[in-house]
């Protein structure tokens, strides 16, 4: 590919499959995000390796990452919005995934929704839904850090034990509980101060009734109403429990925060943590981009165990 002043081309290494993509599917056009164009690859974020540059600020082999990755085996983009990562000559290629991962836009969404907003106390309960996701599984390790008893659920029962690997002082499977507001409440009899919600729908309303006063929720996401339709969405019948019990609910967007103190914090905190091994952070390799819109709809089902990437190609492979 000719390239034009200040251009990159770039190999992905990895693809990173994320529920707000179900979004830019829609065309809906109602999203804090662009909708995907019809015909044109879809785009997200990633890893890659640079093959040629008209940057001086990048060179052939760099990996980089922070701008958008499209879903090309090579793509041609401008320079500006990527970031160079050091590469250390041990650093395995597994190290990487860590950058759309545990220290990437899933890990500071963990925190930003935890720390940053709900101010978690010693002695707290949480409860984290999708808690062996690529969200959930950092929130459960940033709380347990801070003292906090955590509750957390999951969609079955080896993801149930994962989570308990990391910490979780009570996990449930949220396909096989029955009542939703009875599980809840065995397992946090005293109530829940802090809902770290990545599920919405019946859940979100379920968990209205067993927060504490003054409890506060953190909208991270509502993956079981991405499909839904004006028939089949769930409508939440509990909100009057935000004025009876004093609560407050955080919707937010992890991109408002990368320019403010949380992040420098955020990455301080983990990177600190992932090299002295207090975190755990479990990965859903698919190989191959053929298989990658298949690995993406995945994401809606729950059909994945951890963070979901797609390996496109190894450093040294030739395309």
């Amino acid at each position: 590919a000719s390239l034009k002043a200040n251009e990159l081309l770039i190999r992905p290494l990895y693809l990173s499959c994320d529920p707000y993509m179900r979004g830019r599917l829609s065309g809906s056009g109602d999203r804090y995000v662009a909708s995907f164009e019809a015909g044109k690859p879809i785009d997200g974020l990633g890893v890659g390796i640079i093959e040629a540059s008209t940057s001086d600020k990048y060179a052939k082999g760099d990996v980089v990452t922070g701008g958008m990755f499209k879903w090309e085996s090579k793509f041609v983009a401008p320079a500006a919005g990527y970031i160079k990562v050091p590469v250390a000559p041990g650093d395995s290629e597994s190290s990487y995934i860590n950058l759309i991962g545990a220290l990437g836009m899933p890990g500071f969404t963990g925190y930003v929704g935890l720390v940053t907003l709900c101010q978690p106390k010693q002695g707290e309960t949480v409860l984290v839904s999708a808690a062996s996701g690529a969200v959930g599984q950092i929130v459960v390790q940033l709380a347990k850090a801070r003292g906090l008893r955590v509750v957390a659920t999951a969609g079955s029962d080896e993801k149930v034990e994962y989570v308990k690997s990391l910490g979780a002082d009570v996990a449930f499977n949220y396909k096989t509980c029955g009542n939703y507001a009875k599980a809840i409440k065995q397992a946090a009899p005293e109530g829940v101060d802090i809902f770290f919600d990545n599920v919405g729908g019946e859940f979100l309303d379920a968990m209205l009734m067993c927060m504490k006063p003054f409890g506060r929720i953190a909208e991270c996401g509502m993956i079981s109403q991405y499909n839904a339709t004006a028939e089949t969405a769930y409508n939440i019948r509990n909100l009057s429990q935000m004025i009876n019990k004093k609560l407050t609910m955080y919707g937010y967007i992890v991109s408002d925060y990368y320019a403010k103190p949380a992040y420098k914090e955020f990455i301080s905190e983990v990177s600190g943590m992932l090299k002295a091994g207090q975190i755990k952070y479990k990965i859903d390799e698919v190989a191959g981009l053929e298989n990658a819109p298949q690995a993406l709809l995945d994401l809606f089902e729950g059909t994945n165990f951890g963070k979901r990437v797609i390996k496109v190609a190894s450093r040294g492979q030739k395309l």
